[in-house]
């Protein structure tokens, strides 16, 4: 035999361990689980539908048709008949905060309040249920959706809890209202100064008025009593069951605290993180470099938990006036925004994450603060070239017409938010004016470029619920269908580009698409089960559609209509 014979047997031997013969009866054997009846839309292109599915070992063995199924059912396999659903790959949502949401379940809900008036009403009557003088927190106020589109004043809210503090965050979480007792509490007067990257607001006296932007919140929220480790366990796994119930498998978690992902990790070692989480590190320098020098971690605790990503903040958002913009606001003229951040540091952090095997990804709402970032991106590049970094933009909201090609250019990820677009549509125009809105939320034209882009909520920002943002992609339309053909409908994505965005694209984007992202065989057993097929219905209906049922490696984490245990 030659050597080269010899080579060829040895490079057999590491490809194909065992023989055809046995390698054949291993796929034969009897499947843990088969699911038919259903329509399967897999997002692999080579099968982009089938008719049944095979689970073994809490992965797909087989994705085909029935009779292909058929054949791996044994006495043990489970079998689900799935007949009229529709199965999609796990949905993920790209950008959320699950310490933020199971906050928010446990604190006053604001969303959707039309007035001033309603937010004491709310506040005053959840004080009812709290001892005298413990911080009351609130989230989900937004002065854009009252006929008085002015931030408020803490003066009727004082007046109605004069005794009790109480801290309440705008529904995109950059800026908070508290009253007159939080301020004292916190010692904020007059001679208080605005830290960089936060803005006190105040009165035509320099009084500050109760609103406090970005940087600024820190200054009350500090004083606020620390959620105890116990309260974070519940609120984590109550933001989960919440999140299966909307049909995710997964989620983006868009800057967790080191004291987070320990919550994470004793859940995921019980056995109760029902979720797949690509954790992005929110800290200081200092304990990112401890993380650093971990390296990366993929796949914890059977799948559930990623750890080697990095979030920051360069700037703050639209409906607060916060985004770093070029030029003034239209409706505030003089007012450029804020940067949280500064170039220097943002490259520092992202050569190091670079030399360490990390993503960075960076908060950028406006135009300003998005080529701040881009700059700071290519500087790193070009000081440590990395073919497959896949450093992000979260939001990436308002783009200079400039900008847009840069992404792909750098290889670099926007993370946007379908429901971000449908909600800000009704005012933003009046905000940055009509020649800057045609770069805002700039689907289309970033698709065009070779970018990819994955979808999400930003929740509790907004709902959850991924059919919005799925909706949004490519209708760009609100739960009204509202405008008719969609606001600036150019910059639609197709409706298979809309499910990509959040099945293939965010596993993509956090380096799981050998994993996760498409039904595929290898892969783990996460699927969305539907009432409706969301692939073919009128769009109109897409919003009436209901989940049936959430799979995590096989498992059913959610099942409509069977009560919790």
């Amino acid at each position: 035999m030659t050597s080269t014979h010899v080579r060829l047997g040895l490079l057999l031997a590491v490809l194909f361990p065992f023989p055809f013969s046995l390698r054949a009866q291993v796929a034969r054997q009897p499947a843990d689980l088969v699911i038919t009846g259903a329509r399967v839309y897999t997002v692999d292109p080579s099968r982009p539908t089938a008719e049944a599915i095979a689970v073994r070992g809490g992965r797909v063995v087989f994705v085909g048709n029935l009779r292909g199924a058929q054949a791996l059912i044994g006495p043990n396999t489970e079998k689900w008949d799935l007949a009229g659903k529709t199965i999609v790959p796990g949905v993920v949502d790209a950008h959320g905060h699950l310490l933020g949401l199971g906050q928010a379940l446990r604190t006053v809900d604001l969303v959707g309040t039309r007035s001033y008036d309603e937010i004491i009403q709310r506040v005053v009557a959840w004080a009812a249920k709290v001892p005298p003088g413990e911080w009351i927190r609130g989230r989900g106020w937004d002065q854009n959706d009252w006929a008085d589109t002015r931030f408020p004043t803490h003066d009727a809210l004082s007046k109605a809890l004069p005794h009790t503090p109480v801290y309440l965050t705008r529904v995109d979480g950059h800026a908070a209202f508290v009253n007159a007792k939080a301020l004292e509490i916190a010692g904020v007067s007059t001679a208080t100064r605005d830290p960089d990257g936060g803005r006190l607001i105040r009165d035509a006296k320099g009084t500050p008025t109760g609103v406090l932007v970005d940087n600024a919140m820190g200054i009350v929220s500090q004083k606020i009593p620390a959620t105890s480790r116990a309260e974070l366990r519940e609120q984590t796994l109550a933001a989960i069951a919440e999140l299966n119930r909307l049909g995710l498998t997964g989620m983006h978690d868009a800057g967790v605290n080191a004291t987070g992902i320990e919550v994470y990790e004793e859940l995921a070692k019980a056995g109760q993180y029902n979720l797949r989480n690509h954790v992005m590190i929110r800290a200081a320098d200092s304990v990112l470099d401890r993380y650093m020098a971990k390296g990366p971690q993929n796949g914890l605790y059977d799948g559930r938990l990623w750890i080697r990503s990095i979030k920051i903040s360069s700037d703050g958002a639209l409906g607060s006036r916060g985004a770093a913009m070029l030029e003034p606001y239209s409706d505030e003229p003089g007012n450029v925004g804020l940067l949280r951040d500064n170039p220097e540091h943002l490259k520092s952090v992202a050569v190091k994450a670079l030399k360490n095997g990390f993503q960075l990804n960076v908060h950028a709402i406006g135009d300003r603060a998005n080529r701040m970032v881009l700059d700071a991106f290519e500087a790193a590049l070009n000081e440590v070239p990395t073919p497959d970094h896949r450093f992000r933009v979260e939001h990436a909201q308002i783009l200079h017409y400039d900008d847009i090609p840069r992404f792909a250019k750098l290889g670099v990820i926007p993370s946007m938010q379908g429901s971000h677009q449908t909600s800000d549509m009704y005012w933003a125009t009046n905000r940055i004016g009509p020649t800057r809105v045609l770069g805002s939320y700039a689907w289309r034209s970033l698709l065009n470029t070779g970018a990819v882009i994955p979808n999400g909520s930003d929740f509790p920002v907004e709902s959850a619920d991924p059919l919005i943002s799925f909706h949004a992609f490519f209708t760009r339309e609100d739960e009204n269908n509202f405008p008719a053909g969609g606001w600036h409908p150019e910059q639609r994505t197709s409706r298979e580009g809309a499910l990509m965005s959040m099945t293939l694209w965010p596993a993509y984007a956090s380096f799981m698409e050998n994993e996760t992202g498409s039904i595929t065989p290898g892969k783990f057993a996460d699927f969305t089960v539907f009432d409706q097929d969301i692939m073919s219905i009128a769009p109109e209906r897409i919003l009436e559609t209901k989940v049936e049922m959430t799979v995590i490696g096989g498992k059913a984490v959610y099942q409509r209509g069977v009560p919790k245990t």
